[in-house]
């Protein structure tokens, strides 16, 4: 039986946060996926496909934990500008997520946004069925509990404190 993709509001989400240090170097930071379980609530552990790097089509493979589970997944970069953005695709056309760089007063503005795809809506609801729509909403809360957890941990590594908007900077 086939099913229809769950209509789910708000499958995309971003937040910004400022990082004390230029855009090049916040590029670096992020796009270096063997890093990202530094800063990731959910995402443990990635590595680079075949000796791979931060370029368009790279492919890497990341493990995922959660209390419930854990998971691979295996990601392309879909853009790879230095000191601009640095984004990559789960599952081929499931989920996109980026990091947008842009120079600001202090820093950089680190902005990470994750869209919900159609296509990734589609396999949801074939591989879930009548739990599609719980499935999505799970993965779009995390999202939203996630990425502000994730600009905070970036924005401690990279050396600038809690610069996000409405936080003190006063430590």
């Amino acid at each position: 039986m086939a099913h229809t993709a769950p209509v789910t509001p708000d499958l995309t989400f971003s937040d910004s946060i400022v990082v004390a240090a230029s855009p090049e170097e916040v590029y670096d930071l992020v796009s270096d996926v063997t890093r990202t379980g530094e800063w990731s609530p959910v995402c443990r552990a990635c590595w680079w496909d075949d000796g791979d790097g931060p370029r368009v089509g790279a492919r890497f493979t990341g493990r995922n934990e959660t209390p419930d589970r854990t998971w691979e997944t295996r990601s392309q970069v879909v853009a790879a500008d230095r000191g601009r953005q640095f984004a990559w695709v789960v599952g081929e056309s499931l989920v996109r997520w980026a990091f947008r760089m842009e120079p600001a007063e202090g820093g950089t503005r680190l902005t990470e946004s994750w869209e919900f795809l159609p296509a990734g809506l589609a396999r949801f609801a074939e591989r879930y069925g009548d739990d599609a729509e719980r499935q999505v909403a799970d993965r779009t809360r995390a999202a939203h509990e996630g990425i502000p957890a994730t600009l905070a941990a970036i924005a401690r590594i990279a050396g600038s404190g809690p610069g996000h908007p409405g936080q003190s900077d006063v430590p």
